[in-house]
């Protein structure tokens, strides 16, 4: 009994070594499904009230994603009553949640344009973007969907 259990640490102890010198040298951890590298970019604009939303959607790869979903949560409340486009819908009165449809892999592209209006005229505001879910995918690179951009009452395109 006493030599199996040094056989037993002596493999448990191996591995240690061994996957510690890996993850030293740097190596990837394994990747379990699909993979695709999604990143936002665009720019919001705050005027009078009103917020213009233009969002572009890319998949980096390797893999095709059927649809992600891509949350905006604004710091000001908008006002009731907005029609979003087809492929968004309300989560909150600051939360609007859109599918950016289909992103073939290097180079798939969606468009989103929000033209919304503030509960109040806010001087300045916030815009979260991120993505809330990616249909099963794995992103090893997601600070590229994800931004947090302060907008002030300008007219300006502040730029994600």
């Amino acid at each position: 009994m006493r030599g199996l259990r040094k056989g037993v640490f002596g493999v448990a102890l191996a591995a240690t070594v061994v996957m510690g010198a890996g993850a030293r040298a740097g190596a990837v951890e394994p990747v379990f499904g699909p993979e695709a590298d999604l990143a936002h970019h665009g720019h919001v604009s705050l005027w009078g009230g009103r917020v213009g939303v233009w969002l572009v959607s890319e998949n980096h790869g390797p893999s095709d994603l059927a649809e992600a979903t891509v949350r905006l949560a604004f710091s000001e409340p908008m006002a009731g009553g907005q029609v979003l486009p087809e492929a968004c819908l309300w989560s909150s009165d600051r939360v609007v949640s859109c599918r950016t449809g289909e992103l073939p892999a290097v180079g798939g592209v969606g468009e989103l344009v929000l033209d919304l209006r503030t509960a109040g005229l806010p001087d300045e505001l916030t815009v979260d973007i991120t993505t809330v879910w990616r249909d099963g995918a794995t992103d090893r690179n997601p600070g590229n969907d994800r931004h947090l951009v302060l907008v002030l009452a300008t007219g300006d395109p502040y730029v994600f």
